[in-house]
């Protein structure tokens, strides 16, 4: 190995990026940051954009580490034997350790007409195709939003608000993960907006065309602009580059984040599976898991043993507009309690949480490893143990 480390990571949201910040801790560490943008999306704020309410980037110089070099580019194939990477202008990035963190997408509908007539809205440039889309609706044009998780709430939402005639189709029932509590408050309003939201067996989109949006009872929704909010995907790169992935294509790794096929390669945020048994993809998880990345990469480099994972959840914040909101508190396993802050304070609280995670990458980058806040779920070691000691683990080759 060479006197200096070259560390590059895939990916600058919010896992990559604190995983770049964290790795600057070592001097003889030289960390090369890949991603497709030349700016940080704020991928919780993709609404606010589609409603002119914020335009959901901030400049990498604001949040990333001085001394990282940024790539604007996108990885094509991983080569783990050569330790490289190619890009899609030509060229490869080699590599001494590699940070999987390439994050997530829309994933594919799978509803005939979904793909040729509905606005996904998990990235950037989707978000920024549809926004001239609904300026020039009329403001009585139906919208409608598949999808009640966070984000199809949140569109719908944040539309209404500004006048837009919104359906949210919601599948069985409205913010599935939410309390029933929290749910009646997000409820009351959508109501209060104008939002009619679609519950029940029968409201699951089974169709969409150019002007309507089919639900599985039969009913047939007029629709101007159709949001597809519903599941999350993420890139195939690590299965193009025969790499071991779980199900729905995230990189396959063991407590430490660390490949199973090769411990140069570890993975952090949305598009990792830590023993097969994933987080929940978010922005909550990725800032945890991107330092945690860094650690391993770092451990190895001291000589020492990396730690596993350690992820815990605080809470689900949803904006319902700019008025209000919930903050719906969860034990660590991610799951909700029965107490939540809605209406104008939860808005307050998930407006300071959105400016607060910028400031945390800004503040990594200024400090690098001088803050650790995860929390431990213990309930993920009962789900390890369960497993019957059948989680994965990496591969040594790291010499």
């Amino acid at each position: 190995m060479s006197e200096n480390t070259d560390v590059v990571v895939i990916g600058g949201g919010y896992a990559g990026v604190m995983a770049a910040n964290r790795l600057t801790q070592r001097d003889d560490v030289t960390v090369t940051l890949i991603n497709p943008r030349p700016a940080f999306v704020e991928r919780i704020r993709l609404h606010q954009l589609v409603g002119g309410s914020h335009d959901a980037v901030v400049d990498y110089a604001d949040v990333l580490g001085k001394g990282i070099r940024l790539v604007v580019d996108t990885v094509t194939r991983i080569d783990a034997a050569g330790r490289s990477v190619t890009l899609a202008t030509g060229g490869t990035v080699g590599y001494d350790y590699l940070v999987y963190a390439v994050g997530s997408g829309g994933a594919d509908p799978g509803v005939p007409g979904a793909a040729e007539f509905a606005y996904p809205i998990a990235g950037l440039e989707e978000a920024e195709r549809l926004r001239p889309v609904v300026d020039a609706a009329p403001a009585t044009a139906a919208v409608t939003v598949v999808g009640a998780g966070p984000t199809g709430i949140e569109t719908a939402a944040e539309l209404a608000e500004g006048g837009r005639t919104v359906t949210l189709v919601c599948g069985e029932v409205l913010g599935p993960d939410l309390h029933p509590r929290s749910r009646r408050s997000v409820a009351r309003r959508l109501a209060g907006l104008g939002v009619t939201v679609l519950e029940g067996p029968g409201a699951r989109a089974t169709a969409v065309t150019r002007d309507a949006v089919r639900l599985g009872d039969g009913r047939e929704l007029p629709s101007r602009v159709t949001i597809w909010t519903a599941g999350f995907g993420v890139p195939d790169l690590a299965a193009r580059s025969g790499l071991s992935t779980d199900a729905l294509g995230r990189l396959l790794t063991d407590e430490t984040l660390t490949s199973v096929d090769d411990a140069r390669i570890v993975a952090a945020g949305d598009s990792a599976a830590p023993s097969d048994l994933p987080f929940r993809m978010s922005c909550q998880a990725a800032v945890q898991l991107g330092p945690q990345a860094a650690e391993t990469v770092l451990s190895r480099l001291a000589g020492e043993r990396p730690a596993p994972v350690d992820v815990g959840f605080v809470a689900q914040c949803i904006s319902l507009g700019r008025r209000a909101g919930v903050f719906q508190l969860t034990g660590r396993d991610d799951t909700a309690k029965r107490y939540y802050l809605g209406g104008r304070p939860g808005a307050k609280i998930k407006e300071l949480i959105c400016k607060g995670i910028p400031w945390q990458l800004s503040y990594e980058a200024r400090k690098p490893g001088a803050r650790t806040w995860w929390a431990k779920d213990d309930k993920r070691r009962q789900l390890l143990r369960a497993k019957g000691g059948t989680a994965p683990v990496a591969a040594e080759r790291a010499a």
